[in-house]
């Protein structure tokens, strides 16, 4: 009968470690350190480090710093972290050392593991490859760790969270240009206002997508400096000079993200304010999409008893108890997204300010929740474009109803007959329930003519 667990050793001593896994002592010591949360680190964090496993082993190759033939049996191990292969073996909590050692170790036994059994040898026994000597050669957690929330963040915003904005936009566009016709009143601190064309409101909804869009391509930018080949402070101790250099131009043809080596290490692994400046891009396009989002569930209230310019596609049933009954739970869904992203921006700045002399020891806590919010702006602006504002459609009769019966109609008369009996007429107008043509016409101040032309919504959407 096979043994269920297997005894490795580390620098504090023997572990039992389960047989099958590719983790080791250190690993295994942290899983039961810190059995807190349940929260992992996804696999953009994982296959980051699996890059970055895999391009020191590269370079340090090609330094004559490491073997070829172990060099390749761990480039062929970190390939499988990369493409997901191992990552059950990835198993510690978000919440730990606050430097993440206890993950950069789990890549590194994993990786040895792993790249041990490749070469035909006993799981565990270090032999040929070493977690630390070998996987981690030219490394330390707190070069890595910040190397991999900068790879695996910039990696998800180009491939998940601009394609998702730029959908959006496409999505709101094409919206846009359907409503250009469809004349709504306009409405300023929630009362009425001037008119616009609902084509003109959507196309400030896009226009905001774009800007969300350009917002996360600087948050890539943000990202490119690496921290790796600092080492343990900054000073790249027990590395070769041009290590950092070397792995960063192989992440960066890796992942085709220009990302170049830190240009002051000790800034790079002290502080994490490029962290918090790409937080503060999600905040804002958080933001964004939630004022799209509020708008359109405003203008689609009702449908018979509220504002009801909008048709919101119907996507589910309401309520339990409310037979026909429809809410607007895409708008809902993408609030709560914003709202759980602006937490996430506190819970980063706070793990920004961990830092202490040479280190930041909040590294787990932003990475998380940075990826987190990464991941939720991506599918949320995805869906709510999909299921929500594609089905989209203008209730022509009710705008057309609600702008003849606004008193801020009476703002194209100022100019005709001056600004006091504009305003006296929308006062009229008020007082007896009557709208702002009625009343005009009554005074008889304007001809016919006249009025009909100065009370063209259309006219009104546009400088003259």
């Amino acid at each position: 009968m096979a043994a269920k667990t297997r005894a490795e050793r580390d620098s504090m001593g023997e572990m039992t470690v389960p047989a099958k896994a590719y983790w080791g002592a250190q690993t295994q010591r942290a899983v039961e350190n810190f059995p807190i949360s349940g929260y992992r680190f996804g696999r953009p964090f994982i296959k980051a480090l699996g890059l970055i496993k895999r391009a020191a082993a590269t370079v340090n190759q090609d330094l004559g710093r490491i073997d070829a033939e172990l060099s390749g049996l761990i480039i062929r191990a970190a390939d499988e972290v990369v493409d997901g292969k191992l990552d059950d073996h990835f198993v510690l909590d978000v919440f730990q050392s606050g430097s993440g050692t206890s993950t950069n170790m789990n890549a590194n036994e994993v990786i040895a593991n792993r790249a041990i059994e490749l070469a035909g040898g006993t799981i565990g026994s270090r032999d040929p490859i070493h977690p630390n000597d070998h996987v981690n050669h030219g490394q330390s957690s707190n070069d890595v760790i910040p190397t991999a929330i900068s790879v695996s963040a910039a990696m998800s915003i180009i491939d998940d969270l601009v394609p998702a904005l730029e959908h959006l936009q496409d999505i709101l566009c094409d919206r846009a240009a359907a409503f250009d016709r469809v004349v709504k009143i306009g409405r300023t601190h929630l009362q009425d206002a001037t008119p616009i064309r609902l084509g003109q409101v959507f196309a400030g909804y896009a226009a905001q997508a774009e800007s969300s869009a350009t917002r996360a391509h600087k948050a890539i930018r943000a990202l490119r400096e690496l921290a790796i080949g600092g080492t343990a402070v900054g000073t790249g101790i027990n590395t070769h000079p041009e290590f950092g250099r070397r792995v960063c131009a192989e992440l960066a043809d890796a992942t085709g993200i220009e990302f170049v080596e830190a240009a002051n290490h000790c800034e790079a692994q002290a502080a994490k304010d490029a962290v918090c400046e790409v937080s503060g891009f999600l905040r804002t396009i958080a933001i964004s999409l939630y004022r799209i989002a509020n708008d359109i569930r405003l203008s689609g209230s009702g449908p018979r008893c509220g504002i009801g310019e909008l048709k919101i596609p119907a996507t589910q049933p309401g309520s339990s108890i409310m037979p026909g009954k429809v809410n607007p739970v895409m708008s809902e869904m993408l609030a709560q997204v914003a709202g759980q992203v602006m937490g996430n921006d506190q819970a980063i700045a706070f793990a920004c300010r961990e830092s202490f002399f040479e280190l930041n020891v909040g590294m787990p806590l932003m990475a998380h929740n940075l990826l987190e919010s990464i991941r939720l702006l991506a599918a949320g602006a995805r869906i709510f474009a999909d299921r929500c504002v594609a089905g989209i459609e203008a209730d022509e009769d009710r705008c057309e109803k609600l702008v003849e019966r606004s008193l801020a109609m009476c703002t194209s008369l100022a100019p005709l007959i001056g600004y006091d009996a504009a305003a006296a007429i929308a006062k009229d107008a008020f007082d007896q329930g009557k709208t702002i043509r009625q009343v005009a016409m009554e005074k008889k101040l304007l001809t016919d003519e006249e009025l009909t032309a100065a009370l063209d919504g259309r006219a009104m959407t546009e400088p003259h």
